[in-house]
């Protein structure tokens, strides 16, 4: 007879027991996606007899997703499938045991003399409570030696994740089953170091992969492929909407097919050879590797509208450079962190800031925020605002508009409150000892959008207009310098 022992924490199997140190997969195939989902595909050799036979497939993930399972093979027809996801460990022993009799052995600590006693267990709620003869015992956690011996595994509880298939076989005989299903707990994301050279204007960048194992399951020695993109997903929880967010201008997707191998409209990345990804394991596979890439350096400050400030605030840092095949890194990069080091004076590497990028295509124009200039700095002042004239809000206020079907309507905004002349300067210096070009970009424009444009009659540098909502300068500041830049807004209220 079997017989398993329990206690404080471990589980002890007696001879003829069921510790296995051999995986039941078979050949191993697992693609992994960017949103914790991963396809695991798994082809077992099965001798099945004829007509129906209860068939069972240890060693598949814990948190399988059991309506994703599919069996596929010749000769055969499915009954019934079921995961047991009952596993075995002192807690779902002594669970399953309720009204069942056990052994308690007991060790005297002053003679290590034992003793053995029958005892039926009634219930096991905060702890396990039990009759032993007449009497009703609380087996205590406090750390005395004491085990539990139960006599057999009691039936649904497993040593591993087990997923258990009624089949309807033709005929007898072996013949490989393909299993495949779908499971949470599998995840990948992308890392980048990135070496910036500011004398060369270059960059070196490194690309790992980090690969995590969460499922309760070890997966062995199988072909494992990455996708990069958003699969889509039925889910209960409520839309989110996805804004520009805060990232810096520069940012311009490209038109490039990188090397990459595609899946549908997704990026797919192979891992060579095959690999073991052990649960509860953290692994790393380096994919890019791109050397001296041409890089620069830049600054940018975004304000809001009417925002003034009484000191000046730092511009960000901004590193731009390309993943383009001329004169850039030439590859579709991953959505991840990229994480920039510097030399020092005395050539040690020395961290200077990071940030994420979204799935990028080839040939892309890239502008990471690394942190806040110390010696870049931008005063933003709000010199003047004072109300004009009507003949003035005529003037400006006229609106015009091409309908979806061709048709033109215009006329004249609803007049408001107030008609407002705002004069906007922003002190931009500079404390570093070469000269620097900072971009000042000024935001909440947008807001009056039936304007069709936005009235800027004067402005001491030209600007950009790069959206309806922002208006940009490229201001170029000497080193050890100060540029002022006045700009004149009119705005309906």
């Amino acid at each position: 007879m079997r017989r398993i022992l329990a206690g404080a924490g471990l589980v002890a199997i007696a001879a003829g027991a069921i510790a296995q140190d051999r995986t039941a997969q078979g050949d191993l195939s697992v693609t992994i996606y960017n949103n914790d989902q991963a396809l695991v595909q798994d082809v077992r050799q099965v001798n099945l007899p004829a007509g129906k036979s209860r068939q069972e497939f240890p060693d598949v993930s814990a948190q399988i997703r059991s309506e994703t399972v599919t069996l596929g093979g010749e000769g055969f027809g499915i009954v019934e499938q079921n995961f047991d996801y009952d596993l075995l460990s002192p807690e779902s022993l002594m669970q399953k045991a309720v009204g069942q009799s056990v052994t308690l052995l007991r060790t005297n600590p002053a003679t290590g003399a034992e003793a053995r006693e029958r005892a039926t267990v009634l219930a096991v709620n905060g702890g396990v409570v039990l009759k032993i003869g007449e009497r009703i015992e609380v087996l205590r956690d406090d750390g005395l030696p004491v085990r539990v011996i139960f006599d057999a595994i009691p039936p649904g509880l497993r040593a591993r994740p087990t997923l258990s298939v009624t089949v309807d076989a033709a005929k007898a005989g072996p013949r490989p089953l393909s299993l495949s299903y779908l499971t949470p707990g599998l995840g990948w994301k992308a890392d980048y170091v990135a070496l910036f050279d500011d004398k060369a204007g270059k960059i070196d960048v490194q690309g790992w992969i980090t690969l995590t194992n969460s499922t309760g399951t070890t997966f062995a020695n199988a072909r494992a492929l990455l996708v990069a993109g958003s699969v889509g997903q039925i889910s209960q929880a409520p839309a989110v909407y996805r804004g520009r967010g805060t990232r810096p201008r520069g940012n311009v997707a490209g038109t490039e097919s990188g090397s990459s191998q595609r899946l549908g409209d997704f990026h797919v990345y192979p891992i060579s050879g095959r690999t073991t990804i052990a649960n509860a394991q953290t692994k790393q596979v380096s994919f890019l590797d791109a050397v001296g890439v041409p890089a620069r350096r830049g600054y940018e400050f975004r304000n809001g509208w009417q925002a003034s400030a009484d000191e000046a605030e730092s511009a960000a840092s901004i590193l731009k450079f390309s993943s383009a095949r001329q004169g850039g890194i030439g590859e579709a990069l991953p959505a991840g962190v990229v994480r920039v080091y510097m030399r020092d004076s005395r050539g040690q590497a020395q961290f200077i800031g990071e940030s994420d990028i979204p799935h990028t295509p080839a040939g892309s124009s890239l502008a990471l925020r690394t942190g806040d200039a110390f010696d870049v700095k931008v005063q933003p002042v709000v010199e003047k605002r004072e109300a004009i004239t009507t003949d003035e809000w005529e003037k400006f206020a006229r609106w015009k508009v091409t309908m979806p079907d061709g048709a033109v309507r215009e006329g004249y905004a609803e007049r408001p409150k107030q008609f407002w002349r705002t004069q906007m300067k922003y002190v931009v210096t500079n404390a570093k000892p070469e000269p620097v070009t900072v971009d000042v970009v000024q935001g909440g424009l947008g807001q009056w959008w039936w304007w069709r444009d936005v009235r800027v009659p004067a402005e001491s540098i030209k600007g950009v207009q790069d959206s309806v909502d922002e208006r940009r300068w490229e201001v170029p500041v000497p080193a050890n310098g100060k540029v002022e830049l006045t700009v004149t807004f009119l705005t309906p209220w």
